[in-house]
């Protein structure tokens, strides 16, 4: 099973080690106030009150020992980079650390961390992209300018297969699901058949999502469909 650390237990690292203790992981976490460190007792295996700036006090954790650290630390971003800087010094195995600006993210990058997380700036993307249309339904960015939507059928594809449209070669996505009811189905083949109102799983370059998407358009429509009405 894998473990967690959490440096910060604001809002933000509180709602981390929340989650993660519902994915079944084994939590830590740390910060330097006690009023901070009550509401997320129910969530960890363990919990400490202490100042991650100190080395002492970080090699006495064997930061080491988890697979993940997060310093989810917002308010005060010395802190935030000195700590970064100790986990990696005293042998963390993979260091997130939260930013508010790209300013931030470098120096956190040069000090320390594996990653850096910016999670209001990753919501409000998020809700811009999920409220611009009314067809996504749930929306994931990953790596690499690479995501995945969940939306409505196109109509043009009602009625007919994944052959037929060609959709690799015509939209250069990748269908990885079709909803059915409250069940998603996962295996997708040249023959597998869309209906109406059915939602799908696409996944694809976000610059062909965003194509295939019309995300500034009120109504769903694919490039193909675009041109069609030209």
């Amino acid at each position: 099973m894998k473990s967690f650390l959490v440096i910060g237990v604001g809002r933000f690292g509180r709602h981390l080690c929340k989650k993660l203790y519902e994915l079944g992981y084994d939590v830590m976490a740390i910060d330097r106030n006690e009023d901070c460190i009550e509401p997320v007792l129910p969530y960890t295996l363990n919990s400490m009150i202490g100042d991650s700036t100190k080395s002492e006090f970080i090699k006495s954790i064997g930061v080491s020992n988890f697979d993940t650290c997060f310093v989810a630390i917002g308010d005060d971003f010395q802190t935030s980079l000195e700590t970064t800087s100790l986990l990696s010094e005293c042998g963390a195995k993979y260091v997130v650390a939260r930013a508010s600006r790209d300013t931030q993210a470098k120096f956190l990058l040069r000090n320390g961390a594996d990653e850096v997380v910016y999670p209001e700036r990753q919501l409000a993307e998020w809700s811009a992209i999920r409220y611009s249309s009314n067809n996504i339904s749930n929306y994931i960015e990953l790596p690499g300018e690479n995501s995945i939507f969940e939306c409505k059928v196109p109509k043009s594809w009602e009625e007919k297969t994944v052959l037929e449209l060609d959709i690799r070669k015509k939209y250069k996505v990748n269908i990885m699901g079709i909803k059915k009811g409250d069940n998603w189905y996962m295996t997708i083949t040249p023959q597998t058949k869309f209906e109406k109102d059915q939602d799908i799983m696409v996944y694809g370059a976000n610059k062909y999502l965003e194509k295939f998407l019309h995300f500034d358009s009120s109504n769903f429509t694919t490039e193909e469909e675009a041109k069609d009405n030209d």
